[in-house]
């Protein structure tokens, strides 16, 4: 018999770990929240253009459990969190696991914004109780982790750091290759950056600002350029949000991709829940940062390549 050193040299890090999921627990059992567990295998994912559920039978292992807890909110629910596995196929690379862990909470009568404080709040405190106070080091990067953080808007993040305006980049089919290439690696260097007000067309089931509706109430967290969360003050138009899942269905078509039953129930309930706000954030990812770990392997038990 041997022992598997790769395994034995993560047990630092893999405390490390569980103490930070600890952390994030107490932090919203703390706030009031109620923790919840939904189903991991369910009968039709949100349909998105670039995220591929993994069949199981004739249902698929979630991508993430969003359809779920939004029917929790809409069933009266008023502040919810999950720490889950979820699973999206051909998602493998340094920062990139097929399955994964996610944080998603989701309140009642709040919007992105009022998420955008939570999120703070939450990363400074788990960050100060596991040790590692008001900066870290990430990839050569110091963080300055104190508020408050930087929001930054798509259209301002497209002036500053490329030649096109967001929507000379939707014409020219080029948007998501310029924020992949050009304005990610710049955000949240110094200190942990909000990136918000997304084109409409990119909204996901996020609602549209009612005083500007070419923009959608979204954001994405950004610490040493690497994305931690994704939030939407929630789409709660049951008929616009099937005119979405109908577009998004249509371009996996156009691109060969299967396509997938819509949520039926999910719409059904939708027109029942309140104004809402909810984010899901990358468990591993922020360990990664916290870690200062340069491969996501470092910080999980096995890679999908040591099973």
């Amino acid at each position: 018999m041997h022992t598997n050193r790769a395994l034995a040299e993560r047990f630092a890090n893999l405390a490390a770990r569980a103490s930070i999921i600890q952390e994030i627990r107490r932090f919203f059992i703390a706030k009031g929240y109620l923790e919840v567990e939904t189903p991991f295998r369910i009968p039709a994912p949100a349909p998105e253009t670039h995220i591929d559920a993994a069949p199981a039978g004739e249902w698929f292992l979630h991508t993430s459990p969003e359809i779920c807890m939004k029917r929790m909110v809409a069933a009266g629910y008023r502040q919810i969190f999950q720490v889950c596995r979820c699973w999206r196929d051909g998602e493998r690379g340094s920062r990139h696991l097929p399955e994964f862990t996610m944080l998603e909470w989701y309140q009642a009568d709040a919007n992105y914004l009022h998420l955008m404080d939570e999120c703070e709040a939450l990363i400074q405190t788990v960050a100060s109780a596991t040790g590692r106070g008001n900066s870290l080091v990430f990839m050569g990067n110091i963080i300055d982790l104190s508020g408050p953080w930087e929001r930054i808007s798509v259209r301002e993040a497209f002036r500053r750091y490329t030649d096109y305006s967001a929507e000379e980049a939707l014409e020219r089919d080029m948007f998501d290759e310029l924020m992949v290439d050009a304005i990610e690696p710049q955000l949240g260097l110094g200190k942990p950056a909000f990136i918000h007000d997304y084109p409409a067309c990119r909204g996901a089931l996020a609602r549209l600002r009612t005083d500007d509706p070419t923009v959608a109430e979204r954001f994405e967290l950004y610490i040493g350029g690497i994305e931690l969360a994704n939030a939407f003050s929630e789409l709660t138009d049951a008929r616009e949000q099937h005119v979405r899942f109908a577009q998004e269905a249509a371009c996996r078509a156009s691109i060969g991709k299967p396509a997938y039953p819509l949520p039926g129930k999910f719409l059904e309930e939708l027109p029942h829940m309140p104004p809402t706000a909810g984010i899901a954030l990358g468990v591993d990812r922020l360990v990664m940062v916290l870690l200062d770990a340069a491969r996501i392997d470092e910080i999980v038990a096995f890679s999908p390549e040591e099973l």
